[in-house]
């Protein structure tokens, strides 16, 4: 178990009065992710309305804001449980054995279109051993084919713009990743949270882009970019891509710095709270909430 705690600071300011904001920035509350404390603050004082996505636990918080400035301030203490596992006893779920919430995560999507990669895919991974193994070797390899590099791609950079551009930020490595194993038919999706542990040569803290892929009844983490350190990871978002959890969707014309945050880990003598490291085992922290059902009918 990990205890981690962090804060965000968002600060925007309205070009015209009135806008409509989406925010997803509360921690998820999972079976695995417990909330120990939490804080928001709102200035102006707002009411917001806070509404939780009940596949994947994702909050999503509303604001009506008719004058600015705006302040969003939130800070959690969690304790994260992780499933570590061998990887090499991890096999792949057939797709007649998929649990009904995983299939939306085989198809395309917006950012991640599986249908353009393809033959790329089975070129380089069709012929591999199925199991977490040749999903291990999909990360590797996008984190070898593609540099990180801040401020080098958009918010409609897709996966097939990666592949041709080779550069990109997180949620590229992700949106690449993600694309490539739905091309062979393996549920992978898009989860946010916040770069643990990266280098701070890469620039200040900020929102992370990992991704989770569906091997035997689980959730598994993979961070393609290998800037940040899996074990500290939050969940914030869970999607079929970032189109799904931006952390800020905006209706109206605002202007705004970026994103101020912090993240730490918590560790006491006597408390069963680990240091976040870098490990080679399989790391989860989810698993199926739905198992697959089949029903008879006697003639």
């Amino acid at each position: 178990m990990v205890r981690i705690q962090f804060a965000i600071d968002l600060n925007y300011a309205l070009n015209f009065p009135g806008a409509d904001f989406v925010f997803n920035i509360h921690a998820a509350q999972t079976a695995s992710q417990r909330i120990v404390s939490e804080n928001l603050q709102i200035n102006p004082q707002i009411v917001p309305a806070i509404q939780t996505e009940p596949q994947t636990c994702a909050r999503f918080m509303r604001l009506n804001v008719t004058t600015g400035p705006l302040h969003v301030g939130y800070r959690a203490v969690l304790d994260i449980d992780q499933y570590i596992g061998n990887p090499d006893e991890i096999p792949e779920t057939p797709i007649d054995r998929l649990p009904l919430s995983t299939l939306t995560y085989i198809y395309p999507s917006r950012y991640c279109q599986s249908d353009r990669l393809a033959t790329l895919a089975m070129t380089e991974f069709g012929q591999l051993p199925k199991g977490y193994r040749r999903v291990e070797a999909i990360c590797n390899w996008v984190n070898r084919h593609v540099a990180f590099r801040s401020a080098t791609t958009s918010s409609t950079t897709s996966a097939v713009d990666t592949i041709v551009d080779r550069v990109g930020v997180c949620r590229d490595f992700a949106h690449l990743m993600i694309a490539l194993c739905r091309a062979l038919s393996i549920p992978a999706r898009f989860t946010t949270g916040i770069d643990y542990g990266a280098d701070p040569a890469l620039g200040p803290t900020d929102f992370h882009a990992y991704v989770e892929v569906f091997l035997d009844n689980r959730w598994y983490i993979f961070d393609p970019s290998g800037t940040a350190i899996p074990m500290g990871f939050v969940r914030i978002g869970t999607g079929r891509d970032a189109a799904d959890v931006s952390y800020a969707t905006i209706f109206g014309s605002v202007s705004s710095p970026p994103p101020l945050i912090s993240i730490s880990a918590i560790t006491e003598n006597g408390r069963p709270w680990e240091m976040p490291r870098r490990r080679p085992e399989a790391i989860s922290t989810d698993a199926a909430v739905d198992r697959l059902q089949t029903s008879q009918t006697n003639h």
